[in-house]
Order: C-alpha cells, then sequence, then structure tokens
C-alpha cells in the first residue's frame, strides 16, 4: 500500500472576479522511503496541491477528489483530527523559513514546545530530543544555538532548523517547499545531502516541490511535471531526464545552462503561461509550444500512459527526444 496516494485532486479559489481553478485532476502517489518531485514553473499549482493535503487552503479554496494516507481519507478532515496527522505523521518544511519561525521566541522554545504538544513529553525531556535533532541535522554547537533566536542564525542553518523542527515527531512523509531557495550552491548540496541521508535512516516518504531541476537529479525517485494547474508528464527521474517525451519538459531540460555548452544565447521557452481564469480551449501549453498541431488548440490532450506502468503524459506527439 502506498504512504500517499492522490486521485483526481483538484482546487479552486472563489475570487470577486469567479472561480480560480489552480489545480486540474492531479493523480500521484508517493512511497516510503521514495522522493516524488514536483516541478514547474511559478503559479503552476505546485504549492497549492500540497497546502490541500495539509489542510492550510486559504479560507476561499475549495479542494475536491481523494487524498489518503495509509489508507485514510484525510482530504478536508476536520482540523481536530488533522492536527493529530499533521507534525506526528506528515511534516512540511516552508519555503521561507524566517517567516515560518517565530521572531519573538527562542529556538529551544520552538523546537520542545512541538514535543510537548503533540508527544506529552516533560520540558527536561522535550530539551534533549530537541537538542539530539539539532545534532542530527548538523547544526554546529547546537547546546549553544538552543538559546539564540533565528535571525541570530544564516539562512542555511534556519533551513536546517525548519528541517530539525519537521522531524521531531518522526513523521513518515515530509513535505519540502522550495527547501533551497535563496541558498547558496554549497548550503543547497549540504540541504539535499541531509534530506538524502533522512531518507535512508527513517524510511521517509519525501514530496520535493521545486523549479530547480538539478535539485531533483540529486534527490528524487519520481517527477511529475506541471504546468497551468495540470500534469504535462509522469515518470521516473531517470525518464524524465533521459527520454522525456512532454515538449514541455524538453523545453525545460533545454533551459538549464551547461559547462560544455558554447551558446551566444541562453535557451528560453517564449510568451507566459495562460490565465487560468480564461483558460484555452486546447492544450494549456500549445501557445508556448514549438511542436504544436493544429489540434492541439482545438482539444486537451488526455494524461495517458505508455511505455512502463509509470509513465504518463498528456501530449498528441508520440514523444520527444532530448538532445
Amino acid at each position: 500500500m502506498s504512504l500517499l496516494e492522490v486521485k483526481d485532486l483538484s482546487i479552486d479559489f472563489e475570487t470577486p472576479d469567479g472561480i480560480v481553478k489552480a489545480v486540474n485532476k492531479l493523480n500521484f502517489t508517493v512511497e516510503e522511503g521514495k522522493t516524488l518531485g514536483i516541478v514547474g514553473e511559478s503559479g503552476s499549482g505546485k504549492s497549492q496541491s500540497v497546502f490541500s493535503i495539509m489542510g492550510l487552503l486559504a479560507n476561499n479554496g475549495i479542494a475536491s477528489g481523494s487524498v489518503k494516507y495509509k489508507g485514510q481519507e484525510i482530504l478536508n478532515l476536520d482540523e481536530k483530527e488533522l492536527n493529530h496527522i499533521r507534525s506526528e505523521e506528515i511534516a512540511m518544511i516552508f519555503q521561507d523559513p524566517m517567516t515560518s519561525l517565530n521572531p519573538y521566541m527562542k529556538v529551544e522554545k520552538q523546537l520542545m514546545e512541538v514535543l510537548i504538544k503533540h508527544k506529552g513529553l516533560s520540558k527536561k525531556d522535550a530539551f534533549t530530543q530537541s537538542l539530539q535533532m539539532l545534532d542530527a541535522v548538523k547544526i554546529p554547537e547546537a547546546r549553544k544555538r538552543m538559546s539564540m533566536y533565528p535571525h541570530e542564525f544564516s539562512g542555511g542553518m534556519r533551513q536546517r532548523l525548519m528541517i530539525a523542527m519537521s522531524l521531531l515527531c518522526n513523521p513518515k512523509l515530509l513535505i519540502a517547499d522550495e527547501p533551497t531557495t535563496a541558498l547558496d550552491v554549497t548550503v543547497q548540496a549540504q540541504i539535499l545531502a541531509l534530506l538524502n541521508d533522512l531518507k535512508k535512516d527513517f524510511n521517509t516518504g519525501i514530496i520535493l516541490i521545486t523549479h530547480d531541476l538539478g535539485v531533483v537529479a540529486g534527490l528524487c525517485d519520481d517527477v511529475m511535471v506541471m504546468y497551468a494547474g495540470s500534469t504535462m508528464e509522469y515518470g521516473s527521474v531517470e525518464d524524465i531526464f533521459y527520454e522525456p517525451s512532454h515538449p514541455y519538459t524538453v523545453s525545460l531540460l533545454k533551459s538549464i545552462p551547461k559547462l560544455n555548452d558554447n551558446l551566444e544565447k541562453l535557451a528560453t521557452i517564449p510568451g507566459n503561461p495562460p490565465n487560468i481564469m480564461n483558460m484555452p480551449r486546447g492544450c494549456a501549453f500549445e501557445q508556448r509550444c514549438y511542436a504544436a498541431k493544429p489540434e492541439c488548440k482545438l482539444e486537451r490532450p488526455s494524461l495517458i500512459g505508455f511505455s512502463n506502468d509509470k509513465r504518463q503524459r498528456a501530449c498528441f506527439n508520440e514523444g520527444w527526444k532530448y538532445e
């Protein structure tokens, strides 16, 4: 049985200008000890998808479909029941650690609060476990830093602190929303190595949200490529990188600069994503696609399986080789 099974997940937002369809019928699974990467441009619906799983959608958000965690339906679960699952079973690392940490509370209090509330530990035991977790995520001089405030930490250490906080209750599923944003490449590599170690040591399932395909290559087992709220392609990380089958995936890969490229101009994807309040009749990527066919403008392609049990794509073309 899958750790997390998502079927036909759709998310709409009610606005004064009408209904915004942010996510359209997503389907994916996450296994224990495996990492699913969700990639796509800003505004493609990546974060809103996982917010719905955690019950963190804005008040005007409406989620439909099915989200099962260990076989239990958790989509739109009431707050009290969801609180038993959050932190203890499913934890989330948010995109900006500085806005997720309380600037007025010392680190030790913020860490201990998780264990006292969710595990019922005494202050002494909560302090000991919090200190051990700071050591586990490789924060130097952990005991000294327990009495510091978040602003006294560097960006990389704040991200490690968020990871430590999310792991205190030993969750089986960890959701990481852009965990390496605004970090330099050295710290980024350290964070990715840490997440890889956690996956191996605790058999944790991970959902990694990012727009950086380099991060995906270093950590993920499977990849879901999203565009304008829908899945364009789904497959193993090897399939996506070596045999991409959707023009959007190919375009994303070509936009990554390579050391051996001798180009005067970087490759880009022309145009802009569509307005999701006024979606085109056909394929959402059609206006920016280098391989569009006449039928792409008239009909939206369905997500269909091909090649093997895991591979899927939403495209009328037979597939495209990445060169």
